[in-house]
């Protein structure tokens, strides 16, 4: 997607790949959502705001879903390589951070 310059895309591939790290680490804590929007209800409460998962990372999600949002469904959202491209090395924190904390679970 980098190379095609779908940072549209790019994003949503960003977001589902922390969706997803969050949604298997809410069932290490028996939690269940049935939307994105719980998903990330459940996350902020009981790991970003505790401090498990990290502020910053918190931000990342929370900034990956309302971007999602926007790129996926308005017509002329177009977000820019500047934006986008800091996110990669930061979405790999998030999955780290994630993977660290199933394991000890």
């Amino acid at each position: 997607m980098r190379d095609g310059r779908r940072w549209n895309g790019r994003v949503n591939r960003l977001y589902y790949s922390c969706y997803y790290a969050a949604a298997a680490l809410l069932l290490t804590k028996n939690l269940s959502f049935a939307k994105h929007s719980g998903t990330r209800s459940l996350l902020n409460k009981h790991f970003i705001k505790t401090q498990i998962i990290s502020t910053d990372l918190g931000e990342l999600y929370n900034t990956l879903f309302d971007l999602r949002q926007e790129s996926d469904y308005e017509d002329f959202f177009r977000l820019t390589p500047e934006l986008v491209k800091p996110w990669v090395p930061l979405t790999n924190d998030f999955i780290t951070r994630v993977e660290v904390i199933i394991s000890k679970s």
